[in-house]
């Protein structure tokens, strides 16, 4: 019979080996629950506790009538998980396909899609539990998707933005892109308003994953973005590019811009650029559409500069309005040096200086910048906002090329004031010639009118600024009275006229200089003006860079500017309700006009 005794030698064996795993196990537990347990706690709560974001809504944009402009949508990324898909529904993939608009061999490749291999050596395979179909379904259609119940089919809700009106002012207002990012225009100028600020809520989730709404310990509402009023009117704006569109099929151009404003106040009430974009489509046109080259595109601004060193010299007080200046001589002593002067079109003559605008004699205009001299003359062109940003808020804004007199040559002084050696926007003349309408002050370009909520009340308020006085109120009420005469029968811009009303303009045919000369063939031409001349409403502004004209001839801004001018400022007559100046008070304005000349003379 063996004994019921274990011997020492086993029992301490097993006691030991008891003990030791015992002491090893406890010490584990010591290691995680004390030395890492920040780290296991955090990865538990993970596991536990679900945190959603909620994304505000973005503000909409709508022009100063409160037509919207752009305005944010939900929309819904649909997908698909490769594992959770079952064979026996295959015949669900056509009627899914054709919601999705996409072949159904797509979502075929989609569901095969099972796994991805990463690493150097191709030796990390993880499941895909995630194949994107289509970005932007509409909840519409995704409510026919889940009507089908395709299983591993599902899709993550999200805000979009929509502008309803396609290409129209799309340099305004920009584009978000796929990422919400704003780009440009609007969306990006105003997105601190505009974006608002996100939610977040924080609960618990059950082994399924989902939520459980009894457990919320969190929840921060998120605020919807302010939405912003522009100083555009949609059915102007509308106007513009139905122009352009115009021009661009008469002319051909490489590009043309057209800027439309209230003087008074500085307010853009229309901007267009061809060619233009879609920022539904963004994606798909060329980067150079995105481009407004309404403040971001250069150019020798030609005649319509001869403002500057008119009102600049009558200012001064250096000349009258009807002092004769000899445009038949085509040079000038001034002191020691004797400087050439540059060519007319026409022989013009002994002419009066409101002569020289109306017939805008690059001679005539050479002289008076003589007159004011160099730093006078850069001093006017600075007034005016040349060589400096006009502060638009629109990025990609260039502030154009102007020399300091320093920088000069021995030309310069004669060809700064027809235009030359000088680069501009077809933004900044559009603010120096509004000034010229304003009474000689010089405003602030602005689009934006306020931020307002969801209720209208006004939250920040736009005003309109105020820059500087260019000139006095006198001297921008005798230009205004040459540039009536430039719109004539005797001017040249006749093709600008508008009956029943004073037209007041100046158009500019620049020569583009090809190879570091001037061409013959190469040509930008513009108008920039204002009406009613006394009491201006609408300034302008139309610049086409080279037109091209039938059997050769010179595309002269007169010729392809003006006519513009005059189609969209009969429109804007009847859009807006003007009343035209009756016949005789305008016959008497210019009698009145002609009798202070004869006594001048």
């Amino acid at each position: 019979m063996k004994s019921i005794f274990v011997s020492p030698v086993r029992f301490y064996l097993v006691f030991l080996s008891i003990a030791f795993a015992f002491c090893f196990l406890g010490g584990r537990l010591y290691y995680l629950q004390v030395h890492q347990s920040e780290k296991y706690s955090k990865f538990a709560l993970g596991a536990r506790k679900n945190f959603i974001n909620i994304d505000a809504r973005r503000g909409d944009i709508v022009d100063k009538k409160g037509n919207l402009l752009a305005s944010t949508r939900s929309v819904v990324t649909v997908g698909l998980d490769p594992h959770s898909v079952e064979s026996d529904e295959d015949w669900k993939y056509k009627e899914l396909a054709k919601l999705l608009e996409l072949p159904v061999e797509n979502i075929q490749e989609a569901i095969s899609r099972k796994i991805r291999i990463s690493g150097k050596l191709g030796e990390k395979i993880t499941k895909i539990r995630w194949v994107k179909l289509k970005d932007e379904v509409d909840e519409g259609t995704y409510r026919k998707i889940q009507f089908l119940r395709v299983k591993g089919v599902y899709g993550n809700f999200k805000h979009s933005r929509i502008y309803p009106n396609r290409n129209l002012a799309s340099h305004i207002l920009g584009f978000v892109n796929k990422e919400g990012v704003p780009a440009m225009g609007v969306e990006r100028l105003a997105d601190y308003y505009l974006r608002g600020q996100d939610g977040w809520r924080e609960s618990e989730k059950d082994g399924r994953r989902r939520e459980m709404p009894q457990y919320r310990s969190f929840e921060v509402a998120e605020r919807a973005g302010l939405n912003i009023e522009l100083s555009l009117d949609r059915i102007i704006q509308g106007i513009v590019e139905k122009e352009l569109k115009h021009v661009v099929e008469e002319f051909d151009p490489l590009s043309a811009s057209i800027i439309v404003g209230d003087p008074r106040s500085g307010s853009i009430l229309a901007l267009g650029n061809v060619p233009d974009f879609d920022p539904n489509n963004f994606n798909k046109y060329e980067l150079s559409t995105q481009r407004n080259r309404a403040v971001s595109d250069l150019y020798e601004p030609g005649s319509t500069f001869k403002i500057v060193p008119v009102s600049a010299a009558l200012n001064e007080g250096i000349v009258h309005g009807q002092q004769i200046i000899d445009c038949s001589v085509s040079t000038y002593q001034n002191g020691s040096r004797r400087l050439r002067l540059p060519s007319d079109h026409h022989p013009l003559g002994k002419i009066s200086v409101h002569k020289i605008v109306q017939k805008s004699s690059n001679r005539g205009a050479a002289q008076l910048g003589i007159k004011l001299g160099s730093n006078r003359l850069y001093n006017y062109c600075k007034k005016f906002g040349f060589g400096e940003k006009t502060d638009f808020g629109m990025g990609g804004e260039r502030k154009g090329l102007l020399h300091h007199p320093s920088k000069w040559d021995g030309l310069t002084i004669t060809r700064l004031p027809m235009g030359h050696s000088v680069s501009v926007t077809p933004m900044q003349v559009h603010v120096a010639m509004s000034a010229m309408a304003n009474k000689g002050i010089l405003m602030k370009p602005r689009f934006i009118n306020r931020a307002f909520d969801e209720k209208g009340k006004t939250v920040v308020s736009f005003d309109p600024k105020p820059v500087r006085r260019v000139v006095s109120s006198q001297v921008a009420q005798n230009v205004t009275n040459m540039l009536v005469d430039v719109v004539s029968v005797e001017g040249t811009a006749r093709q600008a006229m508008i009956d029943g009303f004073r037209v007041a303009g100046k158009t500019g045919t620049t020569q583009k200089i090809i190879d570091g000369k001037y061409s013959n063939r190469h040509h930008v031409a513009s108008f920039a003006g204002y009406f009613p001349a006394d009491n201006p409403r609408l300034m302008i502004t139309i610049v086409v860079d080279e037109p091209k004209m039938k059997k050769g001839r010179l595309g002269y801004g007169g010729s392809v500017a003006g006519p513009s001018f005059q189609r969209i400022g009969k429109q804007m007559i009847s859009y807006l309700g003007l009343k035209p100046e009756e016949k005789k008070e305008i016959a008497s304005t210019e009698l009145a006009s002609k009798f202070k000349k004869s006594q001048a003379l």
